[in-house]
């Protein structure tokens, strides 16, 4: 699998590497591409959901947190520097088949950390009986996109009160806190963020290829079409 460095010259937005994804996905050569990425705070939720049902969108006008819609399916995310993005592109179409690939990839890379995790029907990553890395997939033609959350550490603050599950999802569930239902990486390894991101680098990766400016600049056109498309809810 290749890993696609990025030119690190500059902060990007959430809605860039969604589109990255997108442009890999479309126009780079046949074969399995792999990249991670932190972003500012934001939450990201399915493309199914109603914003304004699982997103308290008041506290994050507050907080400056920024809200994007994804085109794949699945819950509501919050992300910031302290966790980590994962994205994977197959040429493989058979859902079932990419998603096992990719969660064996991870519990590969996290117990080779001595991290005892294991994986869901509803293809998490767990510790224990909490998840520390979701997943959510769309298809492009003749590709097959899995992005994901690694909760490394995060702002606990933040997720409590961005996002908003009802209180009947929670109650099916057994659950009374969104806090019972995590765990952080950091809690589990002696690694900082920046070493246990070097470690799945060399575990999943074979090689690497670096982003050309004319590819950046593929990218952002991609990327203006969420924000025309309202892919993005700059608060």
């Amino acid at each position: 699998m290749t890993y696609i460095d990025m030119p690190a010259d500059q902060t990007r937005r959430l809605s860039f590497y969604l589109a990255m994804e997108e442009y890999v996905a479309r126009t780079m050569p046949s074969g399995d591409y792999f990249f991670m990425w932190q972003v500012a705070p934001s939450v990201i939720f399915g493309r199914n959901q109603q914003m304004e049902s699982e997103v308290n969108v008041d506290y994050c006008r507050q907080h400056g947190i920024q809200l994007y819609r994804r085109k794949s399916g699945g819950g509501c995310v919050y992300a910031d520097e302290s966790n980590v993005m994962l994205s994977y592109v197959t040429a493989d179409d058979q859902v079932g088949v990419v998603f096992h690939r990719f969660l064996q990839m991870m519990l590969l890379a996290l117990r080779q950390l001595g991290v005892q995790a294991t994986s869901t029907s509803h293809n998490d990553v767990m510790i224990g009986d909490r998840k520390v890395c979701g997943t959510a997939f769309y298809h492009l033609p003749h590709r097959s996109i899995v992005h994901s959350t690694l909760l490394y550490d995060t702002n606990m603050e933040h997720m409590l009160h961005a996002i908003t599950p009802s209180a009947d999802k929670l109650q099916k569930k057994g659950i009374q806190s969104v806090r019972q239902r995590i765990t952080l990486l950091k809690d589990h390894v002696s690694l900082s963020l920046e070493e246990v991101k070097a470690h799945i680098r060399h575990t999943l990766c074979e090689d690497s290829c670096r982003l050309t400016p004319d590819q950046v600049a593929g990218i952002e056109q991609v990327e203006q079409q969420y924000l025309e498309n309202e892919f993005i809810h700059l608060l």
